[in-house]
This record gives structure tokens, sequence and C-alpha cells, in this order.
């Protein structure tokens, strides 16, 4: 259809969308692992938009501050501290400085975790979350598993100060302590225990991505010398807690596949041991359940 006289043409090409292309080729060459979702991501941050609505704003409403957002990407800041949001599951989480920015591959650990809970004939769960962080797997959990009753326990000052902005209204009880001697009044009730721990081993420092190493906390990252000092630990604590034939889930990574399920033996009071895949079909987390008196 051809436009009436004096009215212009659709302009096929916004100014901000050249501006993402170019953005989108910056992000690529400075290594950024997503730079064309993380272009249109940080757009759509600075002009208050969803991604599929960047063709609508107008070339007079181009916000030169998208420059400073693209530059501090540049240089390997997370995206979610740039924008101060995390996209998890059906949540949008509070994050920044201090507290681990929560990853996809956590989504399929709470989704095998909320169908064994669900599976269970159990009217009101007890579900523990231990390592929190942001709250994002306590808060799912809460979320996706109505009747459920949630607690959460992180350890770290920094990493509270967001985990209460997001649990803040929920469900979810909150507690400041140590995973490994956390809720001692529990102490055989719990119907699922899951925890996304630190894992990285100390000698994998350096091949850490720069957005994890440089930005997330030590704390939530390294565990030993095989990374997994923090699972031997929590695989105690979740004994304590579960009840008989109660769950645990365990986050670990992709190199640990054939060692965690291991730490959960017949001797120390475990059955089904098994590991899972993540949607990438690589070991992504540990299942056990405490086995019957």
């Amino acid at each position: 259809m051809q436009p009436h006289i004096g009215e212009r043409p659709p302009n096929p090409r916004s100014v901000l969308l050249a501006e993402v292309a170019q953005a989108t080729q910056r992000l690529a060459d400075a290594g950024v692992p997503s730079p064309r979702f993380d272009a249109e991501e940080l757009a759509a941050f600075v002009h208050g938009v969803k991604r599929g609505e960047l063709h609508h704003v107008k070339d007079a409403d181009f916000d030169a501050r998208y420059w400073e957002a693209v530059s501090r990407r540049e240089a390997r800041e997370p995206l979610q501290h740039i924008t101060g949001r995390a996209f998890f599951r059906y949540l949008e989480l509070q994050v920044g400085p201090g507290v681990f920015v929560p990853r996809p591959e956590t989504e399929s650990v709470v989704g095998w975790a909320i169908d064994a809970v669900r599976a269970m004939d159990v009217v009101e769960p007890l579900i523990v979350d231990l390592c929190t962080g942001s709250g994002a797997i306590a808060l799912a959990m809460a979320q996706e598993v109505p009747r459920s009753r949630v607690h959460a326990v992180e350890l770290s000052e920094d990493a509270l100060v967001w985990t209460r902005k997001n649990v803040e209204g929920s469900r979810v009880k909150l507690q400041q302590g140590d995973a490994l001697t956390a809720l001692p009044d529990l102490d055989g009730q719990v119907d699922l225990v899951i925890s996304n721990p630190p894992y990285i081993p100390l000698t994998e420092w350096e091949y850490v991505a720069p957005e994890a190493r440089d930005h997330d906390p030590e704390l939530a990252l390294f565990s030993g010398e095989d990374g997994l000092d923090t699972i031997r630990g929590l695989e105690r604590t979740a004994h304590r807690l579960l009840r008989p034939g109660g769950l645990v889930v365990i986050e670990h990574a992709d190199t640990q596949g054939g060692q965690v399920p291991w730490i959960f033996t017949e001797e120390r009071g475990w059955a089904d041991a098994a590991d899972h895949p993540d949607l990438n079909n690589r070991p992504r987390f540990a299942t056990a359940r405490k086995a019957l008196p």
C-alpha cells in the first residue's frame, strides 16, 4: 500500500535498532556470550519497554544512556547488575553486588524438585533451601507448590540485603545462618532439602567467566580444592533435617557428575542416589532419598 501524499513511509530501521546492532557487535567483540540478547535487554531497560517493543521507540526518544549501559556490559559487568533484575522461572528478582545472580541451568534443578514434592502424599510439604542467595529457589518452590512451607537460609549479610527485598511479602521464612548448622528445630521433619551451593574448585579460578569471578561473591562460588567441601557438609545437614523418605536435591558443576552421588552413600543413610542432566544434557544436579529405618 502506498503512503498518502505528504506522509512519510515507515522507517524500517529506527535509530535505536541501528544502535542495538552496533552494540551487539561491540559486545560480541568483548566476548560477551549472548551479545544480541544483552544489547536488546539493555535497550529495553534504558527505554522502559519490553524487548519486543524496541521498534516502537521513536527516534527522538533515543536515550544516550544506552551507551553507558553497553560500556558497562562490554567491561563484563553482569547484565543483571546493570538492570538490577534477574528472571528465574516465573519470578523477577532484585539483584546486585553482593549476591549470586541466579542462572538458567538452576531452573531445571528446581523443576525436578517441584515435580518431586508434588508427587509426595503430603498436604503441606516442608521445604528447606540452603545457601539461598537471592532467594530464587525458595521463592520458586513457594510459588509453584502453593501449600508448601518454605525456609531459606543464607549466611552472607551482603547477600541478605537482596534476599530480604525479594522474599518480602512472600511465604518464605528467611534465616541468616550457616547452612551446615541451620534450623535444628526442624530436624527429622523436612520433606525436601534443596541447594545451589558453592562448588567451583579453587584451582579453576582463572577459568571462571569474568561476570562470575569478578562480580559474584566468592562465598557463593568456591569450595575447596575439588569444589565439593560444602556439598560434603550439606550431605550431613540434609540427613539431619530430612524425615525418613525425604529428598535432597543438590546442584553441582557439569564436570562433577560422577562424583556427587557417591557422597550420598548407603553407609551414610541414603538410598536412590542419582545424577540428572540439565536442558543441555550436561550433568547438573544430584538427588538422594533418606533411607527408611
